[in-house]
């Protein structure tokens, strides 16, 4: 699709009229002698207005859609992580945002290559796998031995040496389908952590089933790490179906070997850029809210969930913000960070470089979780201003969003260097029931994104940045997390 052909749809704000009645009944304030005790208090008119322009756009979802297809995918160092960086600064200007900029970032530059497996024994069967984000490669006749299984580091560390020595190492942990995507980071260890454990034993390469929680025969990749002083294998994930396979081989009780080739590579670091566009506050323009989410994807599919949603949904909230009468007291800056995915070099450089102001940061947020619903709120302030969890909380129940004051906000990985300086955080949680069904697979494209689900999302960041955009006193930094112990 044209890009001015999507823009001219995103600023007609194309209704969702099913979507936009709902609204009109949770925004109505109830009336004289209802006896309703249960109504809750009329939104403020700027938060009732974003809320029901929100609810009755596509403008997010266009804007997605708009990145996805036009940069595709934009793997770190990649011609299509600049075609996206074009494609911010020129969104931004033509909405109408000021100090419309790229900041450099130097980012990793990480080869694919080609990615084979195949297991030769019991039975000959030629698998669906790809390289670990990061992983070097094999030799090129590939590697060939046999296959050790165990399900995560725990029962790796139980394995005797000589069991692992020389061998493939394969990690079976499954990933668990939950609404907040838990199951993920109970689960992604394997693949972050698999390589460094496994050849502390001698292993000569990892496989793992792909976390993820789908049935396709569509392997998910993601980064993994590596210890200078710990020597470097080859690392790949399976796809689930494909995981299966090789667990039936391992099940049948006789050896089982396998032949892996990569050719996957390091190269040089390029230098890439966060994209910066701003709404200047009215009375403090120095003072900055955070909306933000990140311009890079993996290179297998289009990065349309993760995270052209995120983009879309901070974009589009703040152009409604823009289209107020009066704009809020403080400076809304959208952030889209460039390299979350292989290393968050974004997120990094923007703390370094703008540590000056981080003082002034009010509050930063941070859209990354795909295209479902916001659910719940969670907030991190500093012990004086907790009052405002509650009056975040009763704005956002108009939505359909729960407060959950019993765990702090973590902020995105994107804004996370930003906390330890002390910048507040707000979490608002989409619902990832079936985001890891598509999560850093070649399925992560336009077709998943749901335009209603995203309406709603922006209208979730467009009340909290308003809110927080315009509240009289600057909040207070976060005091220092505590050190954990080793």
């Amino acid at each position: 699709m044209h890009s001015r052909t999507v823009l001219e749809r995103v600023l007609r704000g194309a209704g969702l009229l099913c979507a936009a009645a709902l609204l009109q009944g949770a925004l109505a304030a109830p009336a004289a002698g209802s006896g309703d005790k249960t109504a809750k208090p009329q939104l403020p008119p700027a938060v009732a207005e974003l809320q029901r322009a929100a609810l009755a756009g596509t403008g997010a979802a266009e804007l997605a859609r708009s990145l996805a297809g036009e940069a595709g995918p934009r793997f770190a160092g990649s011609a299509g992580l600049a075609r996206g960086v074009e494609w911010g600064l020129r969104t931004l200007t033509a909405l109408g945002f000021e100090r419309v900029r790229a900041e450099a970032v130097m980012v990793p530059r990480w080869e694919r290559g080609t990615a084979e497996g195949e297991i030769l024994a019991p039975f000959p069967q030629r698998l669906s796998l790809a390289a670990l984000g990061g992983s070097i490669g094999t030799p090129e006749a590939g590697i060939e031995a046999e296959v050790v299984a165990t399900e995560n580091l725990e029962s790796l560390a139980a394995l005797a040496p000589e069991r692992v020595q020389g061998r493939i190492v394969y990690f079976g942990e499954r990933m668990q389908r939950t609404h907040d995507g838990s199951g993920y980071g109970k689960t992604v260890a394997i693949r972050w952590s698999g390589a460094m454990a496994a050849a502390k034993l001698g292993a000569v390469a990892v496989l793992i089933r792909s976390v993820g929680t789908d049935s396709n025969r569509l392997p998910h990749t993601g980064s993994m790490g590596y210890e200078d002083t710990v020597t470097k294998i080859p690392a790949a994930a399976l796809a689930m179906p494909d995981a299966d396979l090789l667990e039936q081989a391992v099940a049948s009780g006789r050896p089982v070997r396998f032949r892996l080739r990569l050719t996957s590579r390091m190269l040089p670091e390029v230098e890439s850029a966060n994209v910066v566009g701003e709404l200047a506050g009215r009375e403090r323009p120095e003072e900055i809210v955070i909306l933000s989410g990140h311009l890079d994807s993996w290179d297998l599919g289009t990065g349309a969930l993760d995270d052209a949603a995120g983009i879309g949904n901070v974009i589009e909230a703040a152009r409604l913000i823009s289209k107020l009468p009066s704009r809020p007291r403080r400076t809304i800056r959208i952030v889209l960070y460039s390299n979350e995915e292989f290393g968050l070099s974004g997120g990094k450089t923007y703390a370094v470089a703008h540590a000056e102001e981080v003082p002034l940061h009010q509050a930063a947020l941070e859209s990354d979780l795909g295209t479902g619903r916001v659910y719940r709120l969670r907030t991190a302030f500093a012990a004086q201003d907790a009052a405002l969890a509650g009056e975040l909380a009763a704005a956002l129940a108009a939505l359909g969003i729960e407060h959950d004051a019993s765990v702090p906000a973590s902020g995105g990985a994107d804004i996370s260097p930003l906390r330890p300086l002390g910048v507040p955080m707000i979490d608002l949680a989409h619902d990832a029931t079936t985001y890891f069904d598509y999560h850093h697979t070649a399925n992560d494209t336009a077709d998943k994104l749901v335009p209603a689900d995203m309406a709603q999302s922006t209208a979730a960041f467009a009340t909290a940045a308003w809110i927080l955009a315009d509240r009289p006193a600057l909040l207070a930094r976060l005091p220092p997390e505590a050190k954990k112990e080793p």
